[in-house]
């Protein structure tokens, strides 16, 4: 893959379309990873939950030559932020998913702790997770991976810039 500018940005109104594009486009693979089930049509429901930003919740999208290839949310409780993140096929193991954590944790503000579902079967995540919070605390329940990790000050602060990958 020939490598172009990824712009990490926060999610728009008008991105509901290549949001939806970005979904249909997951292989089933991936969808699964993220959302435990495969998505035949996204609802409209659940592409504004994808959008949503508010004072609880942020959402942010990667962007290349006007496509979605990744997309990231978190929703702060208290001192407890959960996210999640997917990237498309063609563009994992390429750190754009790295990415979007990391600016996504830099937004949050108010928060002490990440927690995330992961599949268990999802080895190359539980692998990045153990490398950047070797101490997090993870319970397997029904076949999934509970994290938490103590988040720190180094992990929020200013936005990243657009990347190149």
């Amino acid at each position: 893959m020939q490598r172009t500018q990824v712009e990490i940005r926060p999610t728009r109104p008008d991105d509901e379309e290549r949001v939806r594009a970005f979904l249909l486009g997951l292989s089933l693979h991936t969808q699964t990873h993220r959302f435990f089930a495969g998505l035949t049509r996204p609802s409209a429901s659940m592409l504004r939950a994808l959008l949503a930003r508010d004072e609880r919740r942020d959402a942010l999208v990667a962007v290349s030559e006007g496509r979605v290839v990744g997309h990231a949310m978190a929703c702060r409780d208290g001192l407890d932020v959960e996210i999640a993140v997917v990237v498309t096929d063609e563009w994992q193991n390429v750190g754009v998913g790295s990415r979007l954590v990391r600016t996504l944790l830099r937004r949050v503000t108010g928060a002490e702790w990440v927690s995330m579902d992961v599949l268990g079967e999802n080895r190359r995540v539980l692998a990045m997770i153990r490398r950047a919070w070797p101490d997090a605390v993870m319970t397997v329940e029904s076949g999934s991976v509970q994290v938490r990790a103590e988040l720190t000050f180094a992990e929020q602060g200013s936005v990243a810039s657009p990347l190149r990958v």
